[in-house]
Protein backbone atom coordinates (compact mmCIF):
# COMPACT_ATOMS: atom_id res chain seq x y z
CA UNK A 1 0.00 0.00 0.00
CA UNK A 2 1.25 3.53 -0.41
CA UNK A 3 2.87 5.23 2.25
CA UNK A 4 0.51 7.68 2.52
CA UNK A 5 -1.97 8.96 5.76
CA UNK A 6 -4.71 9.62 3.64
CA UNK A 7 -4.47 6.37 1.78
CA UNK A 8 -3.99 4.21 4.64
CA UNK A 9 -7.14 5.68 6.63
CA UNK A 10 -9.20 4.72 3.88
CA UNK A 11 -8.69 1.41 4.19
CA UNK A 12 -9.27 1.56 8.40
CA UNK A 13 -12.42 3.08 8.23
CA UNK A 14 -13.68 0.29 5.10
CA UNK A 15 -12.30 -2.26 7.96
CA UNK A 16 -13.82 -0.40 11.38
CA UNK A 17 -16.60 2.05 9.77
CA UNK A 18 -18.94 1.40 12.57
CA UNK A 19 -16.40 1.54 15.72
CA UNK A 20 -15.22 5.05 17.48
CA UNK A 21 -12.39 7.05 15.72
CA UNK A 22 -12.66 10.70 18.04
CA UNK A 23 -14.31 11.28 21.28
CA UNK A 24 -14.44 14.59 23.51
CA UNK A 25 -15.80 15.73 26.46
CA UNK A 26 -18.32 18.63 26.94
CA UNK A 27 -18.49 18.92 29.72
CA UNK A 28 -22.02 16.75 29.73
CA UNK A 29 -20.87 13.86 28.52
CA UNK A 30 -18.51 12.27 25.29
CA UNK A 31 -19.49 13.40 21.89
CA UNK A 32 -18.21 10.86 19.56
CA UNK A 33 -18.21 9.63 16.01
CA UNK A 34 -17.24 6.11 14.20
CA UNK A 35 -14.47 5.62 11.69
CA UNK A 36 -17.36 6.07 8.73
CA UNK A 37 -18.26 9.66 10.51
CA UNK A 38 -14.46 10.44 10.53
CA UNK A 39 -13.73 9.53 6.86
CA UNK A 40 -17.44 11.98 5.67
CA UNK A 41 -16.16 15.00 7.49
CA UNK A 42 -12.67 14.08 6.19
CA UNK A 43 -13.77 14.06 2.47
CA UNK A 44 -15.90 17.56 3.18
CA UNK A 45 -12.66 18.81 4.55
CA UNK A 46 -11.20 17.84 1.17
CA UNK A 47 -14.08 18.92 -1.32
CA UNK A 48 -13.78 22.55 0.34
CA UNK A 49 -10.22 22.68 0.01
CA UNK A 50 -10.20 21.94 -3.65
CA UNK A 51 -13.67 24.18 -4.15
CA UNK A 52 -10.91 26.93 -2.95
CA UNK A 53 -8.45 25.92 -5.69
CA UNK A 54 -5.67 24.30 -3.24
CA UNK A 55 -3.46 22.64 -5.59
CA UNK A 56 -1.10 19.83 -4.85
CA UNK A 57 1.19 21.05 -2.38
CA UNK A 58 -0.35 24.69 -1.11
CA UNK A 59 -0.13 24.94 2.94
CA UNK A 60 -3.21 24.55 5.00
CA UNK A 61 -2.97 26.41 8.52
CA UNK A 62 -3.67 24.51 11.80
CA UNK A 63 -4.14 27.07 14.74
CA UNK A 64 -6.73 25.45 17.63
CA UNK A 65 -6.58 23.41 20.51
CA UNK A 66 -7.09 19.98 20.28
CA UNK A 67 -10.13 18.69 19.07
CA UNK A 68 -11.41 15.59 16.71
CA UNK A 69 -12.13 18.40 14.06
CA UNK A 70 -8.18 19.40 14.41
CA UNK A 71 -7.55 15.63 12.57
CA UNK A 72 -10.50 16.16 10.24
CA UNK A 73 -8.51 18.94 8.80
CA UNK A 74 -5.22 17.30 9.10
CA UNK A 75 -6.64 14.21 6.87
CA UNK A 76 -8.48 16.29 4.43
CA UNK A 77 -5.44 18.56 3.60
CA UNK A 78 -3.62 15.35 3.08
CA UNK A 79 -6.11 13.48 1.23
CA UNK A 80 -6.08 16.46 -1.09
CA UNK A 81 -1.83 16.34 -1.27
CA UNK A 82 -1.58 19.75 0.63
CA UNK A 83 0.28 20.38 3.87
CA UNK A 84 -0.96 20.90 6.86
CA UNK A 85 0.98 23.55 8.92
CA UNK A 86 0.02 23.23 12.72
CA UNK A 87 0.55 26.35 15.09
CA UNK A 88 0.30 26.43 19.04
CA UNK A 89 -2.81 27.71 20.07
CA UNK A 90 -1.00 29.85 22.19
CA UNK A 91 0.97 31.13 19.52
CA UNK A 92 0.97 35.41 19.03
CA UNK A 93 0.23 37.76 16.58
CA UNK A 94 4.10 37.67 15.92
CA UNK A 95 4.69 33.90 15.86
CA UNK A 96 1.07 33.63 13.48
CA UNK A 97 3.02 36.50 11.06
CA UNK A 98 6.06 34.16 10.83
CA UNK A 99 4.70 31.18 10.09
CA UNK A 100 1.96 32.45 8.16
CA UNK A 101 4.11 34.29 5.68
CA UNK A 102 7.10 31.76 6.05
CA UNK A 103 4.81 29.17 5.00
CA UNK A 104 2.69 30.69 2.05
CA UNK A 105 -0.54 29.67 3.90
CA UNK A 106 -3.31 30.06 2.02
CA UNK A 107 -6.26 29.00 4.30
CA UNK A 108 -6.15 29.05 8.18
CA UNK A 109 -8.29 27.22 10.32
CA UNK A 110 -8.58 28.77 13.51
CA UNK A 111 -10.28 27.46 16.77
CA UNK A 112 -12.31 30.13 18.42
CA UNK A 113 -12.71 33.59 19.19
CA UNK A 114 -9.28 33.89 20.83
CA UNK A 115 -7.29 32.05 17.81
CA UNK A 116 -9.28 34.14 14.80
CA UNK A 117 -8.57 38.05 17.25
CA UNK A 118 -5.08 36.67 16.97
CA UNK A 119 -4.74 36.24 13.34
CA UNK A 120 -7.21 39.15 12.02
CA UNK A 121 -4.09 41.18 14.09
CA UNK A 122 -1.91 40.57 11.21
CA UNK A 123 -3.98 38.76 8.57
CA UNK A 124 -3.72 42.00 6.64
CA UNK A 125 -0.10 41.73 6.10
CA UNK A 126 -0.53 38.16 4.91
CA UNK A 127 -1.03 38.95 0.86
CA UNK A 128 -1.26 34.84 0.52
CA UNK A 129 -3.75 34.04 2.99
CA UNK A 130 -7.12 33.92 1.37
CA UNK A 131 -9.22 32.49 4.10
CA UNK A 132 -9.61 31.78 7.51
CA UNK A 133 -11.97 29.34 8.70
CA UNK A 134 -13.67 29.41 12.03
CA UNK A 135 -14.54 25.76 14.50
CA UNK A 136 -16.12 27.21 16.81
CA UNK A 137 -17.82 30.33 15.34
CA UNK A 138 -18.92 32.85 18.01
CA UNK A 139 -21.66 35.63 18.27
CA UNK A 140 -20.62 38.75 16.20
CA UNK A 141 -17.98 37.07 13.74
CA UNK A 142 -16.78 39.42 11.28
CA UNK A 143 -17.58 38.87 7.66
CA UNK A 144 -14.30 37.86 6.69
CA UNK A 145 -14.17 34.77 8.51
CA UNK A 146 -16.27 31.79 7.49
CA UNK A 147 -17.93 28.99 9.90
CA UNK A 148 -16.24 25.56 10.02
CA UNK A 149 -19.69 23.82 9.03
CA UNK A 150 -20.42 26.57 5.98
CA UNK A 151 -16.56 25.18 4.38
CA UNK A 152 -17.74 21.52 4.66
CA UNK A 153 -18.76 20.54 1.09
CA UNK A 154 -20.39 17.35 -0.07
CA UNK A 155 -17.93 15.37 -2.25
CA UNK A 156 -18.54 15.15 -6.07
CA UNK A 157 -17.83 14.13 -9.49
CA UNK A 158 -14.58 11.43 -8.04
CA UNK A 159 -12.81 15.36 -7.75
CA UNK A 160 -11.60 14.45 -4.35
CA UNK A 161 -10.88 10.44 -5.22
CA UNK A 162 -8.88 11.69 -8.54
CA UNK A 163 -6.38 14.12 -6.11
CA UNK A 164 -5.40 11.09 -3.68
CA UNK A 165 -4.81 8.65 -6.79
CA UNK A 166 -1.97 10.32 -7.54
CA UNK A 167 -0.23 10.52 -3.82
CA UNK A 168 3.21 9.47 -3.09
CA UNK A 169 5.32 8.79 -0.19
CA UNK A 170 7.11 11.88 -0.75
CA UNK A 171 4.52 14.43 -0.39
CA UNK A 172 4.91 16.58 2.51
CA UNK A 173 2.23 15.21 5.44
CA UNK A 174 3.47 18.95 7.33
CA UNK A 175 5.86 21.32 7.75
CA UNK A 176 5.92 22.11 11.89
CA UNK A 177 7.97 24.96 13.24
CA UNK A 178 10.20 23.87 15.94
CA UNK A 179 9.03 25.36 19.31
CA UNK A 180 13.00 25.03 19.96
CA UNK A 181 14.78 26.67 23.41
CA UNK A 182 16.54 29.14 21.37
CA UNK A 183 16.17 31.04 17.98
CA UNK A 184 13.72 31.55 14.66
CA UNK A 185 11.24 28.61 14.44
CA UNK A 186 12.02 26.47 11.36
CA UNK A 187 9.97 24.66 9.24
CA UNK A 188 10.40 21.12 9.52
CA UNK A 189 9.50 19.41 6.31
CA UNK A 190 8.24 15.60 7.17
CA UNK A 191 7.11 13.65 4.56
CA UNK A 192 4.14 10.68 4.62
CA UNK A 193 6.61 8.02 3.66
CA UNK A 194 8.53 8.95 7.22
CA UNK A 195 5.53 8.43 9.14
CA UNK A 196 4.39 5.21 8.15
CA UNK A 197 7.70 3.69 8.36
CA UNK A 198 7.96 4.76 12.49
CA UNK A 199 4.50 3.34 12.97
CA UNK A 200 5.83 0.34 11.31
CA UNK A 201 8.74 0.58 13.87
CA UNK A 202 6.36 1.10 16.81
CA UNK A 203 4.39 -1.89 15.65
CA UNK A 204 7.42 -4.47 15.44
CA UNK A 205 7.50 -3.67 19.48
CA UNK A 206 4.46 -3.04 20.64
CA UNK A 207 1.37 -5.12 20.39
CA UNK A 208 -2.21 -3.55 20.37
CA UNK A 209 -5.60 -3.65 18.18
CA UNK A 210 -8.55 -1.76 17.20
CA UNK A 211 -9.53 -2.23 20.46
CA UNK A 212 -7.49 0.07 22.83
CA UNK A 213 -8.11 3.78 22.97
CA UNK A 214 -5.85 6.91 23.50
CA UNK A 215 -5.74 10.13 25.15
CA UNK A 216 -4.02 13.22 23.38
CA UNK A 217 -3.77 15.70 25.49
CA UNK A 218 -0.35 17.06 24.51
CA UNK A 219 -0.67 19.89 21.75
CA UNK A 220 -1.26 18.72 18.18
CA UNK A 221 0.68 21.22 17.03
CA UNK A 222 3.86 19.22 18.80
CA UNK A 223 5.83 16.75 16.78
CA UNK A 224 5.05 14.17 19.43
CA UNK A 225 1.22 14.11 19.90
CA UNK A 226 1.00 14.53 15.90
CA UNK A 227 3.37 11.13 15.13
CA UNK A 228 1.26 9.53 17.81
CA UNK A 229 -2.28 10.56 17.25
CA UNK A 230 -1.54 9.63 13.63
CA UNK A 231 -0.08 5.84 14.67
CA UNK A 232 -3.79 5.56 16.96
CA UNK A 233 -6.21 6.14 14.52
CA UNK A 234 -4.40 4.11 11.48
CA UNK A 235 -4.75 1.40 14.07
CA UNK A 236 -8.04 1.97 13.74
CA UNK A 237 -8.03 2.99 17.38
CA UNK A 238 -10.36 5.69 19.35
CA UNK A 239 -8.61 8.79 20.25
CA UNK A 240 -9.74 11.23 22.70
CA UNK A 241 -9.14 14.95 22.48
CA UNK A 242 -8.42 17.34 25.44
CA UNK A 243 -9.26 20.70 24.41
CA UNK A 244 -7.73 21.79 27.79
CA UNK A 245 -4.12 20.44 28.90
CA UNK A 246 -4.83 21.70 32.37
CA UNK A 247 -7.82 19.40 32.78
CA UNK A 248 -5.74 15.97 31.98
CA UNK A 249 -5.84 14.88 35.46
CA UNK A 250 -9.54 14.64 35.26
CA UNK A 251 -9.66 13.85 31.40
CA UNK A 252 -7.15 10.51 32.41
CA UNK A 253 -9.99 9.03 34.56
CA UNK A 254 -12.97 9.63 32.95
CA UNK A 255 -12.06 8.68 29.65
CA UNK A 256 -9.58 5.48 31.07
CA UNK A 257 -7.31 5.40 28.11
CA UNK A 258 -5.68 2.41 27.48
CA UNK A 259 -2.44 4.19 25.44
CA UNK A 260 -1.29 7.78 26.14
CA UNK A 261 1.90 9.93 25.15
CA UNK A 262 3.39 12.25 27.46
CA UNK A 263 5.95 14.41 28.76
CA UNK A 264 7.91 14.06 32.24
CA UNK A 265 5.96 17.03 33.58
CA UNK A 266 2.61 14.84 34.06
CA UNK A 267 4.53 11.77 35.93
CA UNK A 268 6.55 14.46 37.87
CA UNK A 269 3.01 15.51 39.07
CA UNK A 270 1.50 12.24 39.58
CA UNK A 271 4.79 11.01 41.26
CA UNK A 272 4.73 14.69 43.80
CA UNK A 273 1.27 13.95 44.35
CA UNK A 274 1.49 10.79 45.40
CA UNK A 275 4.03 11.38 47.99
CA UNK A 276 2.73 14.43 49.40
CA UNK A 277 -0.44 12.24 50.41
CA UNK A 278 1.45 10.39 52.76
CA UNK A 279 3.79 12.63 53.88
CA UNK A 280 1.76 14.45 56.63
CA UNK A 281 1.49 10.45 58.10
CA UNK A 282 4.63 8.71 59.38
CA UNK A 283 2.15 5.48 59.32
CA UNK A 284 1.06 6.12 55.73
CA UNK A 285 4.82 6.84 54.63
CA UNK A 286 5.94 3.52 56.18
CA UNK A 287 3.03 1.34 53.84
CA UNK A 288 3.64 3.66 51.09
CA UNK A 289 7.70 2.71 51.07
CA UNK A 290 6.94 -0.63 51.90
CA UNK A 291 4.76 -1.20 49.15
CA UNK A 292 7.13 0.61 46.73
CA UNK A 293 9.77 -1.45 47.72
CA UNK A 294 7.24 -4.85 46.43
CA UNK A 295 6.94 -3.87 43.42
CA UNK A 296 10.36 -2.44 42.75
CA UNK A 297 11.46 -6.06 43.61
CA UNK A 298 8.80 -7.60 41.42
CA UNK A 299 9.68 -5.65 38.53
CA UNK A 300 13.27 -5.95 38.75
CA UNK A 301 12.85 -9.61 38.25
CA UNK A 302 10.61 -9.39 35.65
CA UNK A 303 12.99 -6.72 33.69
CA UNK A 304 15.51 -9.59 33.98
CA UNK A 305 13.35 -12.22 32.53
CA UNK A 306 13.20 -14.18 36.30
CA UNK A 307 10.60 -15.34 38.87
CA UNK A 308 10.24 -12.92 41.39
CA UNK A 309 11.52 -14.84 44.84
CA UNK A 310 8.66 -16.16 46.42
CA UNK A 311 8.99 -13.59 49.73
CA UNK A 312 8.43 -10.88 47.66
CA UNK A 313 5.63 -12.11 45.16
CA UNK A 314 3.65 -13.04 48.05
CA UNK A 315 3.23 -9.42 49.56
CA UNK A 316 2.31 -7.92 46.24
CA UNK A 317 -1.11 -8.19 45.82
CA UNK A 318 -1.50 -6.41 49.38
CA UNK A 319 0.97 -3.45 48.06
CA UNK A 320 -0.93 -3.43 45.18
CA UNK A 321 -4.30 -2.81 47.08
CA UNK A 322 -3.01 -0.52 49.15
CA UNK A 323 -1.18 1.63 47.35
CA UNK A 324 -0.30 0.63 43.83
CA UNK A 325 -3.99 0.48 42.52
CA UNK A 326 -5.07 3.83 43.72
CA UNK A 327 -1.95 5.59 41.80
CA UNK A 328 -3.10 3.55 39.00
CA UNK A 329 -6.84 4.42 39.23
CA UNK A 330 -5.10 8.09 39.06
CA UNK A 331 -3.87 7.49 35.90
CA UNK A 332 -6.92 6.47 34.56
CA UNK A 333 -6.37 2.45 34.38
CA UNK A 334 -3.53 -0.19 33.23
CA UNK A 335 -2.15 0.82 29.96
CA UNK A 336 -0.99 -0.87 27.19
CA UNK A 337 1.43 1.65 26.15
CA UNK A 338 2.44 4.68 28.28
CA UNK A 339 5.19 6.69 26.69
CA UNK A 340 7.24 9.70 27.47
CA UNK A 341 9.13 11.85 25.43
CA UNK A 342 9.94 15.69 24.70
CA UNK A 343 12.46 15.61 28.07
CA UNK A 344 14.34 13.39 29.97
CA UNK A 345 12.29 11.60 33.31
CA UNK A 346 14.13 11.43 36.43
CA UNK A 347 15.21 8.21 37.16
CA UNK A 348 13.23 7.95 40.66
CA UNK A 349 9.86 8.23 38.76
CA UNK A 350 10.81 6.29 36.33
CA UNK A 351 11.88 3.78 39.50
CA UNK A 352 7.97 4.35 41.27
CA UNK A 353 6.10 4.32 38.25
CA UNK A 354 8.05 0.65 37.29
CA UNK A 355 7.15 -0.41 40.97
CA UNK A 356 3.37 0.34 40.39
CA UNK A 357 3.11 -1.69 37.67
CA UNK A 358 2.53 0.92 35.33
CA UNK A 359 6.22 1.13 33.32
CA UNK A 360 6.81 4.28 31.08
CA UNK A 361 8.47 3.42 28.00
CA UNK A 362 10.76 6.75 27.92
CA UNK A 363 12.25 7.37 24.23
CA UNK A 364 13.98 10.14 22.26
CA UNK A 365 13.80 12.07 19.05
CA UNK A 366 13.32 15.33 17.65
CA UNK A 367 10.87 17.12 14.99
CA UNK A 368 13.41 16.62 12.44
CA UNK A 369 13.02 12.93 12.92
CA UNK A 370 9.52 12.66 12.27
CA UNK A 371 10.58 12.53 15.44
CA UNK A 372 11.25 8.92 16.82
CA UNK A 373 14.91 8.07 17.22
CA UNK A 374 14.81 5.89 19.93
CA UNK A 375 12.71 4.30 22.12
CA UNK A 376 12.08 1.64 25.40
CA UNK A 377 9.50 -1.35 24.65
CA UNK A 378 8.25 -4.20 26.28
CA UNK A 379 11.21 -6.80 24.77
CA UNK A 380 13.85 -4.06 25.55
CA UNK A 381 13.44 -2.09 28.42
CA UNK A 382 16.25 -0.24 30.57
CA UNK A 383 15.50 2.62 33.29
CA UNK A 384 17.83 5.79 32.32
CA UNK A 385 18.07 5.03 28.70
CA UNK A 386 15.74 6.39 25.52
CA UNK A 387 15.88 3.23 24.30
CA UNK A 388 17.58 1.53 21.50
CA UNK A 389 17.39 2.64 17.87
CA UNK A 390 14.55 2.36 16.00
CA UNK A 391 14.15 -0.11 13.18
CA UNK A 392 15.97 1.04 10.06
CA UNK A 393 17.70 4.00 11.70
CA UNK A 394 21.19 4.24 13.25
CA UNK A 395 22.97 6.47 15.48
CA UNK A 396 26.54 7.41 15.90
CA UNK A 397 28.41 9.84 18.30
CA UNK A 398 30.16 12.93 16.78
CA UNK A 399 32.22 15.84 17.76
CA UNK A 400 32.19 16.79 21.77
CA UNK A 401 29.30 13.35 22.04
CA UNK A 402 26.53 15.09 19.85
CA UNK A 403 23.97 12.21 18.75
CA UNK A 404 23.94 11.89 14.91
CA UNK A 405 21.20 10.07 13.74
CA UNK A 406 20.19 8.52 10.32
CA UNK A 407 17.12 6.70 9.27
CA UNK A 408 13.63 6.30 6.93
CA UNK A 409 12.24 9.07 8.85
CA UNK A 410 14.47 12.22 8.09
CA UNK A 411 13.18 15.03 7.55
CA UNK A 412 12.52 16.45 4.03
CA UNK A 413 14.56 19.20 4.91
CA UNK A 414 14.15 22.88 6.27
CA UNK A 415 11.37 25.28 3.95
CA UNK A 416 12.91 27.71 2.40
CA UNK A 417 16.30 27.09 4.50
CA UNK A 418 18.77 25.49 2.10
CA UNK A 419 21.43 26.68 4.41
CA UNK A 420 20.27 25.43 7.51
CA UNK A 421 19.04 22.06 6.10
CA UNK A 422 22.78 21.72 5.15
CA UNK A 423 24.36 22.57 8.35
CA UNK A 424 22.34 19.77 10.09
CA UNK A 425 22.12 17.42 7.99
CA UNK A 426 25.62 16.49 6.63
CA UNK A 427 26.26 13.32 4.70
CA UNK A 428 22.87 11.75 5.31
CA UNK A 429 23.55 12.56 9.20
CA UNK A 430 21.47 14.38 11.16
CA UNK A 431 23.01 16.66 14.19
CA UNK A 432 20.99 16.55 16.78
CA UNK A 433 22.68 19.11 19.29
CA UNK A 434 22.34 16.57 21.76
CA UNK A 435 25.07 15.47 23.64
CA UNK A 436 24.90 11.49 24.99
CA UNK A 437 26.68 7.77 24.60
CA UNK A 438 24.92 4.25 23.68
CA UNK A 439 25.32 1.83 26.74
CA UNK A 440 27.42 -1.58 26.06
CA UNK A 441 24.20 -2.63 25.91
CA UNK A 442 22.87 -0.46 22.62
CA UNK A 443 20.77 1.87 24.39
CA UNK A 444 21.05 5.37 24.29
CA UNK A 445 21.38 8.11 26.95
CA UNK A 446 20.99 11.69 26.85
CA UNK A 447 23.25 13.96 28.86
CA UNK A 448 22.79 17.08 27.95
CA UNK A 449 21.58 19.74 25.59
CA UNK A 450 25.14 20.99 23.71
CA UNK A 451 24.05 24.64 23.69
CA UNK A 452 22.99 24.23 27.09
CA UNK A 453 26.82 23.22 28.00
CA UNK A 454 27.68 26.07 30.21
CA UNK A 455 30.79 26.93 29.87
CA UNK A 456 32.46 29.03 32.95
CA UNK A 457 35.11 31.46 33.09
CA UNK A 458 37.71 28.93 34.31
CA UNK A 459 37.25 26.57 31.00
CA UNK A 460 35.00 24.31 32.98
CA UNK A 461 32.02 22.68 31.08
CA UNK A 462 28.84 21.28 33.15
CA UNK A 463 25.84 19.35 31.56
CA UNK A 464 22.96 21.41 33.45
CA UNK A 465 19.97 19.11 33.20
CA UNK A 466 21.52 16.45 35.01
CA UNK A 467 22.56 18.86 38.10
CA UNK A 468 18.91 20.28 37.94
CA UNK A 469 17.01 16.65 37.46
CA UNK A 470 18.77 15.72 41.04
CA UNK A 471 17.45 18.89 42.40
CA UNK A 472 13.82 18.22 40.86
CA UNK A 473 13.68 15.16 42.63
CA UNK A 474 12.93 17.17 45.59
CA UNK A 475 9.38 18.34 45.47
CA UNK A 476 9.81 20.83 47.34
CA UNK A 477 11.34 22.18 43.81
CA UNK A 478 8.85 22.92 40.68
CA UNK A 479 11.39 24.27 38.44
CA UNK A 480 15.26 24.59 38.33
CA UNK A 481 17.31 26.43 36.16
CA UNK A 482 21.42 26.37 36.60
CA UNK A 483 23.34 29.17 35.25
CA UNK A 484 26.59 30.40 34.61
CA UNK A 485 27.61 30.40 31.56
CA UNK A 486 30.90 33.00 31.18
CA UNK A 487 30.44 33.05 34.47
CA UNK A 488 33.40 31.93 37.18
CA UNK A 489 30.98 29.87 38.76
CA UNK A 490 27.81 28.02 38.95
CA UNK A 491 24.35 29.28 40.32
CA UNK A 492 20.55 28.42 41.03
CA UNK A 493 17.43 30.04 39.88
CA UNK A 494 14.85 27.75 41.48
CA UNK A 495 10.50 27.77 41.33
CA UNK A 496 9.14 26.00 44.50
CA UNK A 497 6.15 24.29 44.49
CA UNK A 498 3.25 25.85 46.23
CA UNK A 499 1.30 23.02 48.06
CA UNK A 500 4.83 21.39 48.92
CA UNK A 501 5.75 25.45 50.46
CA UNK A 502 2.19 25.62 52.17
CA UNK A 503 2.78 21.86 53.61
CA UNK A 504 6.30 23.20 55.07
CA UNK A 505 4.46 26.74 56.35
CA UNK A 506 1.90 25.19 58.26
CA UNK A 507 4.43 22.56 59.74
CA UNK A 508 7.19 25.17 60.67
CA UNK A 509 4.24 27.66 61.72
CA UNK A 510 5.48 30.87 59.73
CA UNK A 511 3.33 33.50 60.53
CA UNK A 512 0.84 34.84 57.41
CA UNK A 513 0.21 33.04 54.16
CA UNK A 514 1.73 31.52 51.31
CA UNK A 515 2.08 34.19 49.22
CA UNK A 516 4.01 35.92 52.62
CA UNK A 517 6.37 32.92 52.89
CA UNK A 518 7.31 33.40 49.15
CA UNK A 519 9.13 35.89 49.97
CA UNK A 520 10.36 35.24 53.40
CA UNK A 521 13.94 34.53 54.23
CA UNK A 522 12.90 31.09 56.37
CA UNK A 523 11.91 29.73 52.79
CA UNK A 524 15.13 30.99 50.88
CA UNK A 525 17.37 29.64 53.64
CA UNK A 526 15.28 26.24 53.65
CA UNK A 527 15.56 26.16 49.24
CA UNK A 528 19.52 27.30 49.83
CA UNK A 529 20.09 24.56 52.77
CA UNK A 530 18.47 21.47 50.75
CA UNK A 531 20.04 22.44 47.32
CA UNK A 532 23.98 22.07 49.29
CA UNK A 533 22.96 18.89 50.90
CA UNK A 534 20.81 17.14 47.33
CA UNK A 535 24.28 18.69 45.58
CA UNK A 536 26.99 18.09 48.10
CA UNK A 537 28.59 14.93 46.71
CA UNK A 538 28.83 16.52 42.93
CA UNK A 539 32.53 18.38 41.88
CA UNK A 540 32.81 21.38 42.99
CA UNK A 541 32.43 23.21 39.87
CA UNK A 542 28.96 21.61 39.53
CA UNK A 543 27.66 23.00 43.36
CA UNK A 544 25.45 26.20 43.02
CA UNK A 545 27.38 29.11 44.82
CA UNK A 546 24.10 30.53 45.71
CA UNK A 547 20.22 30.78 44.67
CA UNK A 548 17.65 32.38 44.14
CA UNK A 549 14.01 32.29 44.08
CA UNK A 550 11.22 33.12 41.25
CA UNK A 551 7.96 33.39 42.87
CA UNK A 552 6.38 34.07 39.82
CA UNK A 553 4.59 30.60 37.53
CA UNK A 554 6.66 29.43 34.41
CA UNK A 555 4.26 29.50 31.55
CA UNK A 556 3.59 28.71 27.81
CA UNK A 557 1.95 32.00 27.73
CA UNK A 558 4.62 33.91 29.11
CA UNK A 559 7.19 32.54 26.77
CA UNK A 560 9.62 30.28 29.29
CA UNK A 561 8.28 27.21 28.96
CA UNK A 562 8.28 25.18 25.54
CA UNK A 563 4.40 23.28 24.32
CA UNK A 564 5.85 20.56 25.76
CA UNK A 565 6.58 22.31 29.75
CA UNK A 566 10.36 22.42 28.96
CA UNK A 567 12.20 25.83 30.53
CA UNK A 568 13.43 27.99 27.60
CA UNK A 569 16.41 28.84 29.20
CA UNK A 570 17.35 31.90 27.69
CA UNK A 571 13.96 33.58 28.00
CA UNK A 572 14.04 32.83 32.31
CA UNK A 573 17.74 34.31 31.82
CA UNK A 574 16.75 37.29 30.24
CA UNK A 575 13.03 38.04 32.37
CA UNK A 576 15.41 37.39 35.76
CA UNK A 577 18.44 39.48 34.80
CA UNK A 578 18.66 41.79 37.72
CA UNK A 579 17.85 39.17 39.72
CA UNK A 580 21.00 37.07 38.69
CA UNK A 581 23.14 39.98 38.63
CA UNK A 582 22.39 40.84 42.24
CA UNK A 583 23.03 37.40 43.10
CA UNK A 584 26.61 37.03 41.13
CA UNK A 585 27.12 40.83 42.82
CA UNK A 586 26.58 39.83 46.34
CA UNK A 587 28.57 36.58 45.69
CA UNK A 588 31.71 38.88 44.43
CA UNK A 589 30.93 41.42 47.28
CA UNK A 590 31.16 38.21 49.83
CA UNK A 591 34.60 37.44 47.94
CA UNK A 592 36.62 40.55 48.64
CA UNK A 593 35.28 41.10 51.91
CA UNK A 594 36.74 37.29 53.13
CA UNK A 595 40.15 38.70 50.94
Amino acid sequence: MIEHIAVQLRDVITQYPDEYATRIWDGAGWRTQTFAEFGRRIDQVAQGLLDMGIETGDRVGLFANNMPQWSEIDFGAATVRAVPVPMYATSTPEQIRHIVGDSGLKVLFVGGQSEADRALEVADELHELRKIVVINPYDGMPDRLEAYEEFLTEPRNGEVDQRLAEATGEDLASIIYTSGTTGEPKGVMLQHQALIRQKHAVEAFFEFDHNEHSLAFLPLSHALERAWTTIVLLKGCMNTYVENARTVAEQMVLAQPTLMASVPKLFETVFATAHQKVASSPAKRAIFTWALRVGAKNQHAYRKGQEPPFWWKAQLPLADKLVHGNVRAAMGGPKKVLACGGAPLRREIEEFFSAIGMPIYSGYGLTEASPLISFNSPSGFKIGTAGKVMNGGEIRIGDNGEILYKGPNLMAGYWNDEEATRETIVDGWLHTGDVGYVDTDGYLVITDRMKDIIVTLGGKNVAPQPIEGLILSDPLFEHAILLGDNRPFVTLLVKPSLPHVEELGRMREWPGEVQDWLKSNELLEELRQRVAQITERLPSQERPKDTALIDEDLSMESGMLTPTLKVRRRQVEERFKARIEEMYERLEQARRNRD
